[in-house]
């Protein structure tokens, strides 16, 4: 497989009385069939302080159309759905991959 030149980013904060919900389904749920549709979770970030959102997680591929055919999928589709159960102020973006952090 070619450079992982494509990033999804998802910034969001975990609701405070499902965070054991959540991690349970982002680790065992999320993130696998995200590998499995063909996404490598490339960082996972925690902010400590400040205005921003309090998790950050990145997932890397080849190329957009990778990316936006993943998206479009019923699978992610899903996901996305039942992630936004357990957080708030869920944000998802596609960039072009920096080796620099990104948000």
């Amino acid at each position: 497989m070619g450079e992982r030149n494509v990033k999804l980013v998802l910034s969001f904060d975990p609701h405070p009385e499902q965070r054991e919900a959540y991690f349970q389904f982002f680790m065992c749920e999320f993130v696998p069939t995200l590998e499995f549709l063909g996404l490598r979770m490339s960082e996972a970030w925690h902010t400590a302080y400040g205005e921003h959102p309090l998790r950050l997680s990145c997932f890397l591929a080849c190329e957009e159309r990778s990316v936006e055919q993943i998206v479009a999928s019923s699978d992610f589709v899903y996901l996305e759905e039942k992630l936004q159960v357990y957080v708030l102020n869920y944000t998802r973006r596609i960039v072009q991959r920096t080796h620099s952090f990104q948000v």
